[in-house]
């Protein structure tokens, strides 16, 4: 990037900050549901001392997912559908920047989730990693974010603001549940695990498992090729939904 396009980066990154703190209706339950939730199944309802560094790395993922979906694929295409994203196409400035400004909010209320969950695990749930395993657990959790925004991205360019609304519920349940963010997989019946196994979500939490050193990392090259295999096919998806846009 040139210095006149960081510039723009940073007034644009600034401006989805001002907007999120504007809509609090948005931010408030983004930044406290997966930390409740975590709370009350990792925690309070626990049964054995594993629970809460399991849910931890898992619910890390849950934390990317809300913020990607909801806040990346809804927040697009209602300003696509206001005609923000007419006025700024015909603007000069460069055309990944809105993306990325976006994407770098996500990030930022995702690590804000993240630091709450790990604090709440530690405090009150006697979670201890090592420092290597926190470093692996903070990567994939951040990492998660780029695949569910590529989705949510995918939404904002191909639907209208309802529909986005209605779609990312579709995928916001199946994705937490099937994909094992709330509970184990292996307690379901077989052939949900199989559709797991299918799922982006269930992926990245086994990589998490796997970096905080809860489950064996036999097998990590195969989550990590699925991963990536869900991250290329979404940004395909994104790249001819922004071309459709433009034309």
């Amino acid at each position: 990037m040139s210095v006149s396009t960081l510039s723009i980066f940073g007034r644009e990154f600034g401006a989805e900050v001002t907007k999120s703190r504007r809509m609090p209706e948005f931010a408030i339950p983004t930044l406290v549901l997966p930390v409740v939730f975590y709370g009350l199944f990792g925690i309070l309802l626990a049964k054995n001392a594993t629970a809460a560094p399991y849910l931890l790395a898992t619910f890390g993922v849950f934390a990317a997912l809300g913020p990607s979906l909801f806040g990346f694929g809804i927040g697009i295409a209602t300003e696509r559908e206001e005609g923000t994203l007419a006025l700024k196409s015909v603007s000069p400035m460069p055309v990944l920047v809105y993306p990325l400004a976006k994407l770098a909010m996500t990030v930022l209320f995702v690590a804000i989730v993240l630091a709450m969950i790990y604090a709440l695990g530690v405090i009150a749930g006697g979670v201890s990693f090592t420092p290597a395993q926190w470093a692996g657990l903070l990567t994939v959790h951040l990492v998660s974010v780029l695949p569910f925004s590529l989705m949510g991205l995918f939404l904002g360019y191909t639907v209208k603001a309802q529909g986005a609304i209605a779609f990312a519920n579709i995928l916001f349940f199946p994705l937490a549940v099937l994909g094992g963010l709330w509970m184990p997989i292996f307690i379901f019946p077989t052939f949900m695990q199989v559709i797991a196994q299918a799922l982006p979500s269930f992926h990245l939490a086994q990589l998490a498992l796997m970096a905080g050193g809860i489950i064996p990392a036999e097998g990590m090259w195969i989550h990590v090729a699925a991963a990536a295999a869900w991250t290329v096919v979404l940004a395909i998806l994104v790249a001819w939904a922004v071309r459709r846009q433009a034309d």
